[in-house]
């Protein structure tokens, strides 16, 4: 007989809710808009109030955005600290979750999570170390160390590293309300479309932003590949959506790593290399459902 579990995949955008038992056994899935904080719980837990009227939940994993506290001594461990998603800073998730379920209940950054599950089901299942990055709303990663997920002072931000930007090329001053032009404010879905005056999704596959984005994004996995030495990068989120992100990304990072790192995975083997998530959309949620087996 199968063990179920829910996952909640908790984005600035959307919340996505699930109860399953693995990628190929699913009792219910859902989404709606993340709203304020209140609302959006009240859902969560209505959805899994339902759920557990068909099969019994185990226990509940929850990747969310953050930042987050994740030291479990702490006084306000699981909470959402100083997000700029407006109306969530200090907002207590997981006792919010636990509260009104009554069931064990595991939280963990939402690219953590994600990384779990493409560790478990997806594009990660061959390494021991390995990142797996976001480029959407925001800009994310988790790293999978010895099998083991990074934590320390609170978990990575690789979204806020500082990057090479040369205001020649690109005049644009970034969109981090924290840092102007880290990372995620030169790269992310917000960035670009702050930068272009429209939305990602609506620029053409030749538009030239698109060789400046490519370009941030090799500045970051070169660092990440020097700093962390992963067996594979995977990067997902709405921004890799952009196919084209892809080659030209990887051609970059040879680049500007010029035969410094001399592993066949990047001098011979990059496409297999830098890849998007075998879970395609699911990797959130799914990642969300690894975490909640975890436990």
């Amino acid at each position: 007989m199968s063990a179920y579990y829910g996952g909640i995949e908790a984005g600035g955008t959307k919340f996505v809710c699930a109860v399953c038992s693995g990628p190929d056994e699913w009792i219910a899935k859902t989404q709606f808009p993340t709203t304020t904080p209140d609302e959006t719980f009240g859902r969560v837990i209505a959805f899994f109030q339902e759920q557990a009227q068909k099969v019994r939940i185990e226990s509940i994993g929850i990747g969310g955005f953050g930042p987050l506290d994740l030291n479990p001594a702490s006084p306000t461990f699981g909470y959402i600290t100083s997000t700029p998603k407006p109306g969530w800073s200090n907002t207590d998730f997981i006792g919010a979750i636990r509260r009104g379920l009554r069931i064990p209940v595991l939280i963990d950054t939402d690219v953590n999570a994600a990384a779990l599950g493409e560790h478990r089901w997806g594009a990660a299942q061959d390494t021991r170390s390995f990142i797996y990055l976001t480029i959407g709303t925001g800009i994310g990663g988790g790293a999978l160390v010895d099998g083991r997920l990074v934590h320390g002072l609170i978990h990575p931000e690789m979204g806020h590293m500082f990057i090479p930007h040369d205001r020649n090329i690109d005049p644009f001053d970034g969109s981090c309300p924290f840092h102007g032009d880290c990372f995620e404010g030169l790269a992310s879905g917000p960035a670009i479309r702050k930068r272009m005056g429209m939305p990602a999704e609506t620029l053409p596959a030749n538009d030239p932003v698109w060789a400046l984005v490519a370009g941030y994004l090799a500045y970051a996995l070169s660092n990440l590949i020097c700093i962390l030495s992963p067996q594979r990068i995977v990067l997902g989120g709405g921004v890799m959506q952009q196919a084209q992100l892809f080659p030209m990304t990887r051609q970059r990072v040879v680049e500007i790593l010029n035969s410094y790192v001399s592993s066949p995975a990047i001098t011979q083997e990059i496409d297999a290399f830098i890849v998007p998530p075998a879970l395609g959309s699911r990797a959130g949620v799914l990642g969300a459902i690894a975490l909640a087996m975890s436990g």
